[in-house]
């Protein structure tokens, strides 16, 4: 570590990993003279936290593999003076300093700071459900190695043999159907044991509606997964676990993956503000409410990028950036926080599952009005090799043409047109200037017209009236209502299952048999939405002023239904 004189500026960064260690090392990069500590409760300073599912599935073999630097290393590079095994006990704002404790001897000492920047991280939720302390959570390295050691053990007990009276050995149950919940189920699998995932409402991973969840539970259960939805545990026992509905689970490995919360336990004891979420109040660059203090990552409130509202968005790539810039506005350089979307994705089975902005559970609970785009186009171009079929969701502002939201799940292909999406509502793209942007194009990787354009020329039919569609949860009120339903498909489509009261007339076959179709209000459909476009638009044209296309077509109602 380089020398510093006794006037350099001290500054102290509580917590490393994601958001802390992007301050210090930014830090250091914009100024060679300050003295920079980075105190870090856990024995690792900076590791692969979303790896670390990975390690217990033995995906990622090496635990060496997690841990991307340690204490020499960055004072070897960036002269910082890293302290594991150290915890922030108070903040003493009125002198300036922090008050430590060594973890290993129980020493305690004051650190003055200049600028101090809180980066804890957030904490799992632990419920008070009896036998809680059973369960095992995924946070750190040392997490990491609990868990490891438990799977080993369950395994273990299995070559070894086990009296009748407890259960299957290599049994896991998973509490909580979110991002890492579904991760960890996923690993498990890997590892070989039979795993139940319990989740308390009615679907795994909440950012996803219900239609577009369908395909994440069919490959969940296809790899085996007990799921539980809409239950909830109530006991943990030494082998089981009881849910809400009676049902006793085997359970030699108990995680919970049940959310996080931030963790201000420090930044409360110093009188810092809190924000309406729970989270540690922050200004557009970063201050806490003392001039002197910074706070970033998961224990910082965000500004969603559309209501402009304080959110709670725990991701990794957030808590890099805003580490980053809040090491420009220490440093004297222009800098702030970004909105943000929550864009996200997932492995699950197989499948690419990703989303950015809201839902339109959140929408209609907001009481925002939205439209709703389904398409299901193939990864790359069919004629190629290898595509796969994707379902994509756009969720648009049918007064300005905004893009609100979108998810995506496929087997390939789902992540690009997602992070294409987000680009476009950081840059205030309209939906259907998705229609005109040129995206790198070869058969093995896309089409001539990608999925992202499509999604854009879908939107600008139904924002200049060339196309109106109905959702798959409107129909059964719209045909109750007298609406009479056209499934366009062929006859050998529609033989292997269709929407009941549906009539048959193929598209090719239309123009020739438009006798056969009702007066109206009429609603046609196809299996993914395109041959039904082309049909509504020439009974629009043969004198059918009331026609409604189905979006996302048959695949998009059974998905919905589950029919």
């Amino acid at each position: 570590m380089p020398e510093t004189t006794e006037n350099a500026r001290k500054i102290i960064v509580v917590g490393g990993v994601a958001g802390g260690m992007s301050a210090a090392t930014r830090l250091r990069r914009l100024d060679e003279d300050a003295h920079i500590t980075v105190l870090e409760r856990s024995g690792h300073v900076s590791f692969a936290n979303c790896g670390l599912p990975y390690h217990v599935g033995g995906v990622i073999e090496k635990r060496s593999a997690l841990l991307l630097q340690t204490p020499e290393s960055l004072g070897a590079r960036f002269g910082l003076d890293v302290r594991v095994g150290t915890e922030a006990l108070s903040i003493d704002r009125e002198r300036k300093v922090v008050r430590v404790r060594t973890l290993a001897t129980g020493a305690e000492e004051d650190l003055p700071y200049d600028a101090l920047v809180l980066s804890p991280g957030a904490r799992p939720v632990r419920p008070p459900i009896p036998g809680i302390e059973r369960a095992l959570a995924l946070r750190d390295v040392e997490d990491t190695d609990a868990m490891v050691a438990a799977v080993a053990d369950a395994q273990g007990i299995e070559a070894r043999g086990f009296d009748d009276e407890e259960p299957e050995p290599t049994s896991a149950v998973v509490i909580g159907g979110g991002f890492i919940g579904v991760e960890m189920a996923e690993n498990l699998v890997h590892r070989g044991l039979h795993v139940a995932l319990v989740e308390a409402t009615a679907q795994v991973m909440a950012p996803l509606d219900p239609e577009m969840v369908a395909p994440v539970h069919d490959a969940l259960r296809r790899a085996g997964v007990d799921l539980h939805l809409g239950s909830s545990v109530t006991v943990i026992g030494d082998h089981d676990v009881t849910l809400s509905d009676g049902t006793v689970l085997p359970a030699a490995v108990v995680v919970a993956s049940i959310g996080v919360r931030p963790d201000t336990s420090l930044a409360e004891g110093a009188g810092l503000r809190i924000g309406p979420r729970g989270g540690i109040w922050v200004d557009e660059q970063l201050r806490t409410s003392d001039p002197h203090i910074y706070a970033v990552g998961d224990a910082v409130e965000k500004v969603d990028g559309l209501s402009h509202e304080a959110s709670l968005v725990p991701l990794a790539n957030t808590a890099n950036l805003q580490g980053r810039r809040v090491a420009d506005v220490i440093a004297g350089l222009p800098g702030s926080d970004r909105h943000v979307l929550g864009t996200a994705i997932v492995g699950v089975m197989g499948l690419q599952v990703a989303a950015t902005g809201w839902n339109e559970k959140r929408l209609r609970a907001a009481g925002r009005p939205y439209r709703a785009i389904h398409t299901h186009p193939a990864s790359h171009a069919t004629y190629y090799p290898g595509a796969a079929t994707m379902a994509l969701k756009l969720l648009v502002d049918p007064e300005t043409d905004r893009i609100l939201g979108a998810q995506g799940v496929g087997r390939e292909g789902v992540d690009k047109r997602i992070d294409v999406i987000a680009t476009a509502m950081t840059g205030g793209l309209s939906a259907s200037a998705l229609a005109g942007l040129e995206l790198a194009y070869a058969p093995q990787f896309g089409s001539a017209k990608d999925p992202i354009n499509m999604l854009g020329h879908i939107a600008d039919n139904l924002r200049t009236g060339v196309a109106v569609e109905i959702q798959w949860d409107e129909l059964a009120d719209a045909m109750a209502a007298g609406a009479a339903l056209v499934d366009v498909r062929t006859p050998a489509e529609f033989a292997k299952g269709g929407i009941p009261g549906a009539l048959n007339i193929p598209v090719d076959d239309l123009r020739d048999r438009l006798d056969e179709v009702p007066p109206g209000p009429v609603v046609v459909h196809c299996a993914v939405g395109l041959r039904g476009h082309v049909a509504a638009r020439i009974l629009r044209q043969r004198g059918w002023d009331d026609v409604r296309n189905l979006s996302g077509g048959y695949t998009t109602w059974k998905a919905g239904t589950g029919a």
